[in-house]
């Protein structure tokens, strides 16, 4: 049996993954929730004025809100999942601006 994901260590990679994200050339305003379904948990990741943040709370101002299983949000964000096919297949759910959702593959580098 796989070990379950720990909620710190996701938040943990996130900020890893996101470290060269130069968030001062980002003009716009993203702010994704993401529900991690079965961890009960949820994070969210915001640039605004410059800045990125990453944190384990829920987040009322979104533009979208994410909810996938833990461990096929650490493939996402490592490159391991499609996020079309994700979506298509419904591994990964979107509420509200699926435009801004997609985003946040800049934030990882891809």
């Amino acid at each position: 049996m796989a070990e379950k994901i720990k909620f710190q260590s996701i938040i943990d990679e996130l900020k890893e993954k996101t470290a060269g994200f130069d968030a001062s050339n980002y003009h716009d305003f993203l702010a994704i929730q993401v529900t991690l379904k079965d961890l009960k948990k949820v994070l969210y990741i915001e640039v605004k004025n410059g800045n990125l943040a990453i944190e384990p709370y829920e987040y009322n101002d979104r533009n979208a809100n994410i909810t996938m299983t833990a461990a096929n949000f650490v493939k996402l964000i490592n490159g391991k999942l499609n996020k079309e096919l994700a979506f298509a297949t419904g591994k990964l759910k979107i509420d509200g601006d699926i435009g801004k959702a997609a985003e946040l593959s800049k934030l990882f580098g891809r």
